[in-house]
């Protein structure tokens, strides 16, 4: 456990270093210079304790990984690259959140524990209906295409139900296994790091505290109110490891959620705009493309008009904007249906 221990502090300071030197922005840059120097004096409280083990350790070597993550952020940036980061356990993530905290149209600058990580706090009550809008219109714009392809080259109904029935099911469950993917990644990531950052506040809390005050000093705290704010922190020690996840590694446990709920959620909302251009081939009413045609352009418009409550633009033209983009891939799959067609059938 020692060496291992110090060979993650040893690596997180070659870590540092590689980010201050690829990072434009000097207090950023700053910050990640101190914290280089923060995790070389960890290493060398574990070095300490292994040679009185007798066991020194071997000279340090960075992993590949860490090399290729060093690579990329000279290559893109370290902003750019902050998932990645937050995998390797870099802190000060949050200093990129918003930048420094400073007055700014008449908000005050915070001054207690309850003002810092404000911006956390919360889950974005919006962001599941905005998914579910996307999700629908995925689902619509890509069975309309292909039941719409299919009509374009064949007349049969039964082949046209069944390509657009398999196009349902087949987006639905992959939209639903990269969903399930995603958000168990980030469940690991986050359930990884912060037995990590558990393991430290009770190993060496002192140093945790400075850490948590170089980030609030990047942000733009004075050096004292920011030691001030990081030392009460540190009185409650789970208020201070939630701190910690958030403001050093950049996670938010509350905008996590389940991965289950998260793929039921994403096959229901695609099964659901897929299933709109397939109700006229199942009522089989005539003319059929004509009435795939109707409720695809008609669910589209309503699509767009929904996404307009997020974007701030008129209904109206939000949802000409879908029509328009979704008519327009759906006249493309039914031109080259025909043409398949003409050389198949």
């Amino acid at each position: 456990m020692g060496l291992e221990n110090w060979r993650e502090e040893k690596q997180s300071a070659w870590l540092y270093r590689e980010l201050t030197r690829a990072e434009r922005e000097p207090r950023i840059a700053a910050l990640f210079a101190e914290l280089a120097d923060m995790a070389e004096a960890q290493a060398r409280i574990w070095e300490k304790r292994l040679r009185a083990e007798g066991a020194p350790p071997p000279p340090f070597r960075p992993s590949l990984r860490a090399r290729l993550v060093a690579a990329l952020a000279r290559w893109l940036g370290p902003r750019r690259i902050r998932p990645v980061l937050a995998a390797m356990k870099v802190r000060g993530l949050s200093a990129y959140g918003g930048g420094p905290l400073r007055p700014l149209d008449g908000h005050p600058m915070p001054r207690s524990v309850s003002d810092i990580g404000h911006r956390h706090k919360g889950i974005d009550a919006g962001g599941n209906l905005r998914a579910a809008v996307f999700g629908v219109n995925d689902g619509l714009v890509s069975n309309a295409s292909l039941i719409l392809g299919v009509l374009g080259a064949t007349d049969d109904l039964r082949v046209v139900l069944l390509s657009g029935v398999a196009g349902l099911l087949a987006g639905a469950f992959s939209m639903a296994a990269g969903e399930y993917v995603s958000v168990r990644s980030q469940r690991e990531l986050f359930e990884y790091q912060i037995a990590l950052e558990r393991e430290e506040l009770e190993e060496y809390p002192l140093e945790e505290q400075q850490e948590l005050a170089l980030i609030y000093k990047a942000r733009g705290l004075e050096p004292g109110q920011a030691e001030a704010v990081a030392a009460r922190l540190m009185e409650d020690r789970e208020q201070a490891l939630d701190v910690l996840a958030r403001e050093e590694l950049g996670l938010n446990p509350e905008e996590l959620g389940s991965p289950w709920g998260a793929a039921w959620s994403s096959f229901l909302s695609f099964a659901g705009g897929g299933l709109m251009p397939l109700l006229p081939v199942l009522l089989a009413v005539e003319p059929v493309t004509g009435w795939v045609v109707a409720v695809t352009l008609g669910s589209l418009f309503a699509v767009g008009a929904l996404l307009s409550l997020f974007t701030g633009r008129p209904a109206w033209r939000s949802g000409l904007r879908m029509t328009l983009i979704g008519g327009g891939v759906g006249l493309i799959t039914y031109l080259t249906g025909t043409l398949l067609g003409a050389g198949l059938f």
